[in-house]
């Protein structure tokens, strides 16, 4: 038992909510950091380029502005502040080339003619170091001087990709802030989506064993679907516990007294040398058995009923089917002839959901109440009403009082016929089986006066 105990504890804690929600966020954050650091390094790059492609473009345009033809070649007065913007970057080296419309270099590094002839930027080295170089034509129209003159500034790429770095761990560091952040909300959203289960655990493990009360504990809707089961599941054995310890019950109280009798009678059997009264004995014995044996029948069909209310699924059955089923079983002893039981059946089918063994064994027990305690002829009559499929057993005799019907179907009453030889648990049985379905089941008199016991039970269309 302890070795169950055990395995269903490991059972239960094996995997962890708690941990896969973990996982997966840390999965989508590493996915997030990884996606986030490229987008803001390849950010950081391009505000970068951006930023220092301007200050090269305006050194290379103030060059420009500053040259001037002069008997028939450029000069060029270069002005301070174009390289002092360029100068805040001291670990890059700053070049500078200026062309004539020949081609040829008027002042500057001996740099290559840029291809280009437009205003742009373009990738080269310096010395073997990555560089950006920036270019800036000028048209000039003079008498002894026309062509473009075409200034180009270059940079080394050091600062640039300092500051790409820079913008990148800044916002990695702002990324690990939020993510963080993020972790601290998922736990504690974690934990309190998790809580309701908790205290549900919690609940359950506080309970004594025989506590079998639905769970109350408020929870959220996501969860409330699993308490509902639960709770369903928790009725099932409410039921079936109930259905065994009235099974029991009735075993040990019900039981005792005819064995007893039946005990007494052997003794005296045994003893008695007069063939006469133990002919009458034996007689009394037979009597008895056979009363007991009824009442051993009807307590275990209604423990099979019990169990089968909750065990066994239902199906579409014809009510027809039921009614010559249990005429069939009927007890031919009850009967003085064959007029004596009659079936009266539509001519269509008439549906409802249920179990056939059970309904075919309430059917039985209101025959048999019906042949034992009511006047023959005894019908069994099937039809459809306002939405219910009935099974009726009818007699020709006044039937029970109107006063006792409210306690007819309670076990082991004097209203329900207990006597010397019944058990008093036919009616019982019936009821059982109509709450099992969904129905009940009802007392009344037809319009010629006989007496009805009826089971009536949600009609149901037929199967497909």
């Amino acid at each position: 038992m302890r070795s169950g105990e055990e395995s269903a504890e490991r059972a239960v804690s094996q995997g962890s909510i708690a941990a896969r929600l973990g996982l997966v966020l840390a999965l989508l954050l590493a996915i997030g950091a990884g996606l986030i650091a490229t987008l803001a390094f390849a950010y950081g790059r391009d505000a970068a380029q951006q930023a220092y492609d301007r200050l090269l473009l305006g050194a290379a345009r103030q060059i420009a502005d500053a040259a001037a033809p002069l008997d028939g070649r450029v000069v060029v007065d270069l002005p301070h502040s174009a390289f002092e913007l360029l100068a805040l970057s001291p670990d890059d080296r700053v070049v500078y080339a200026v062309f004539g419309p020949d081609g040829r270099i008027a002042t500057g590094y001996d740099l290559p003619r840029p291809e280009q002839a437009a205003e742009g930027f373009h990738n080269g080295e310096i010395t073997g170091e990555k560089a950006r170089f920036a270019v800036s034509p000028r048209l000039f129209a003079e008498r002894d001087f026309s062509g473009p003159v075409t200034v180009v500034v270059g940079q080394t790429t050091r600062a640039r990709d300092a500051l790409a770095r820079q913008i990148t761990e800044r916002a990695l560091v702002i990324m690990g802030l939020a993510a963080l952040f993020m972790v601290l909300l998922a736990i504690f959203a974690t934990r309190s989506a998790l809580d309701p289960l908790t205290r549900i655990g919690r609940e359950i493990a506080g309970r004594r064993p025989t506590d079998l009360t639905p769970i109350t504990t408020p929870v959220p809707r996501e969860i409330a679907r699993l308490v509902g089961a639960m709770n369903r599941f928790m009725a099932r054995l409410a039921r079936q516990a109930e259905a065994t310890g009235t099974i029991i019950a009735d075993a040990s109280h019900q039981l005792r007294t005819p064995i007893a009798a039946l005990r007494a009678q052997a003794e005296l059997a045994a003893e008695e040398s007069d063939p006469e009264r133990t002919r009458a004995i034996i007689g009394r014995i037979h009597d008895r058995s056979v009363t007991l044996s009824r009442l051993t029948d009807q307590m275990l069909s209604r423990a099979l009923i019990i169990h089968r209310a909750d065990a066994v699924p239902r199906e579409v059955i014809d009510l027809r089917a039921v009614a010559v089923q249990a005429t069939a079983e009927t007890d031919h002893d009850l009967l003085a002839s064959a007029a004596d039981l009659e079936l009266d059946l539509p001519d269509e089918p008439v549906h409802c959901l249920g179990d056939a063994l059970s309904l075919s064994e309430a059917s039985k027990n209101l025959l048999f109440n019906a042949l034992r305690h009511g006047r023959a002829p005894v019908t069994i009559s099937v039809r459809s009403e306002a939405g219910a499929a009935v099974l009726a057993v009818t007699d020709t005799g006044p039937g029970m009082p109107r006063e006792i019907w409210a306690d007819a179907a309670t076990r082991f009453a004097r209203s329900s016929g207990v006597s010397r030889t019944s058990a008093g648990l036919g009616l019982s049985i019936v009821a059982e089986v109509a709450r099992a379905h969904g129905g009940e089941l009802r007392f009344g008199h037809t319009p010629a006066g006989h007496f009805e016991v009826a089971l009536a039970l949600p009609l149901a269309e037929a199967a497909p």
